[in-house]
């Protein structure tokens, strides 16, 4: 049942998840179409890097500038603007006819996809309050990641029935027909614009600086440095630019002004480490999928169909898992977190047993089975996790914790979707007598599940760091959904 309550209170969640699926089954559907596009409009490399990962790192730049602005001005009209900046920006790419133009496409609907997302985590948060803010922003989080798991095969489908031509033009437009009605559904049901942050006056300069941080952080990972000075350059640059915004930090709280990054969340042992598990698993999923696509699609030489429908599973089990989730929560509380990565973990490792020992014919039925045990860990790891981090998010800074969290996520996705299918690349194309794709992508998916052991560890401990007293209650307030009496 969708928390809240009153009518209004359940359109406005409508609209927030109606939002978070159209802009992220948007960069999960073009995964999949990514080599017709690279040869329809004659991308290098380097160009379908920031078709691909420009997205994230618009994305996560504009997620704290969103947040921050929708705190000091109000949500609603920053939401509208952003889903129709998200419309025009996937038209334009969509009927785009030279790499040029799908960057800078991608860029624009990555701002625009940051912040819409940023006001929809903030306003979640004003409207919700005890049980059913943990509920709401559950469900959002399956919302996100159904869509993401369902991106694959309806972009693989649409490759398969439509052609290669249009097909990835279609991909890129399958978000549109979304973006309208949440659009429509906006204007009538959310809330009037109201501020809820204490001091009125937007931090300009820390926002530069940590936008600079996050642009200095991400762009190496997706163009990737010609020579060791250059990356040492770009590390030096990354700490001359966190350092600086941290000692700005530090000044505005001593002259008595509210800082970008709150107090209670940079101190906050629960955020920050279900932040760094959040990370990790985003990071890891994503990478983990491209990987799976180009191994299957180069690798093994299936169609995008076959591809999609080895990918199905995960989807479904991603689905069922998340609906169920919150009845696992009930019984183990925040331990459904430390279930689900432990799961994660075991599929990546399966996955790399059966690309290793698994016959050919049957690979593609084997890998599929690793997909459903790999969505089922996910459905019970993201929404406990994103629920556990930001129930810890002060009131007046809702829609800037909001979007630390998914800039985190956002700067993990570009890093992972950079590194792991560089392994993958190397070792399936390294070795002599032309390479040994099942080997590469053994190797990657043994990446993923130390990225995931990461994770695992960060649960634990924050775990381990809770009191006695919490650590006996198998189900904080802000985890478990109402009951039907509290419904009642």
């Amino acid at each position: 049942m969708i928390p809240g309550e009153d009518r209004a209170a359940r359109r406005v969640l409508l609209v927030c998840l109606a939002a978070g699926a159209t802009t992220l089954i948007d960069q999960a559907v073009l995964n999949i179409a990514v080599p017709s596009m690279r040869q329809s409009v004659a991308a290098t490399g380097a160009d379908v890097q920031w078709i691909v990962a420009g997205y994230s790192l618009a994305f996560g730049l504009a997620l704290v500038p969103g947040g921050s602005l929708g705190d000091l001005h109000g949500r609603k009209r920053l939401f509208m603007a952003g889903v129709a900046v998200f419309l025009l920006a996937g038209v334009t790419a969509a009927t785009g006819e030279g790499p040029g133009t799908l960057i800078g496409a991608r860029l624009v609907q990555g701002a625009a996809a940051g912040l819409v997302n940023s006001q929809v985590i903030g306003t979640v948060q004003d409207v919700f309050h005890g049980p059913a803010r943990g509920r709401a922003l559950g469900l959002y989080a399956v919302t996100g990641g159904v869509a993401t798991a369902l991106g694959p095969p309806l972009g693989g489908a649409l490759v398969a029935g439509l052609g290669p031509e249009a097909g990835w033009r279609c991909c890129l437009l399958l978000s549109s027909p979304c973006a309208v009605l949440t659009l429509v559904l906006a204007a009538r049901w959310l809330p009037p614009p109201r501020r809820t942050a204490r001091d009125s006056r937007l931090d300009v300069l820390g926002l530069t600086v940590l936008c600079g941080c996050t642009l200095t952080l991400m762009v190496p990972f997706i163009r990737t440095p010609d020579s060791g000075g250059e990356a040492l350059l770009w590390s030096a640059a990354v700490c001359a630019l966190g350092a600086v915004f941290a000692v700005h930090q530090r000044l505005r709280v001593r002259r008595g002004r509210q800082p970008l990054v709150h107090p209670a969340v940079t101190s906050s042992k629960p955020f920050v480490l279900g932040t760094a598990v959040a990370m990790a698993q985003f990071g890891s999923s994503l990478a983990a999928f491209l990987v799976l696509t180009v191994f299957l699609q180069d690798g093994l030489g299936l169609s995008a169909l076959l591809t999609a429908a080895v990918s199905l599973p995960g989807a479904a089990g991603a689905g069922i898992s998340s609906a169920l989730a919150w009845r696992l929560v009930r019984r183990i509380g925040p331990r459904t977190v430390t279930v689900g990565l432990t799961l994660s973990i075991g599929a990546a490792l399966s996955g790399a047993t059966v690309a290793l020992c698994v016959p050919t014919g049957v690979l593609p039925v084997a890998l599929a089975g690793t997909q459903l045990m790999s969505g089922v860990a996910g459905g019970l790891t993201v929404a406990p996790n994103q629920t556990q981090v930001l129930q810890h998010a002060p009131t007046e800074a809702a829609g800037v914790s909001g979007g630390i969290l998914q800039m985190a996520q956002r700067i993990a996705a570009a890093v992972c979707l950079s590194a792991v299918p560089a392994v993958y690349l190397h070792a399936a194309s390294g070795s002599p007598g032309g390479g040994n794709p099942r080997a590469g992508y053994a190797l990657a998916s043994c990446v993923c599940a130390a990225l995931l052991a990461v994770a695992l560890l960060m649960s634990l401990l924050r775990r381990a760091g809770d009191p006695p007293r919490l650590r006996r209650r198998a189900t904080p307030a802000l985890l478990v959904p109402p009951s039907p009496k509290e419904n009642a």
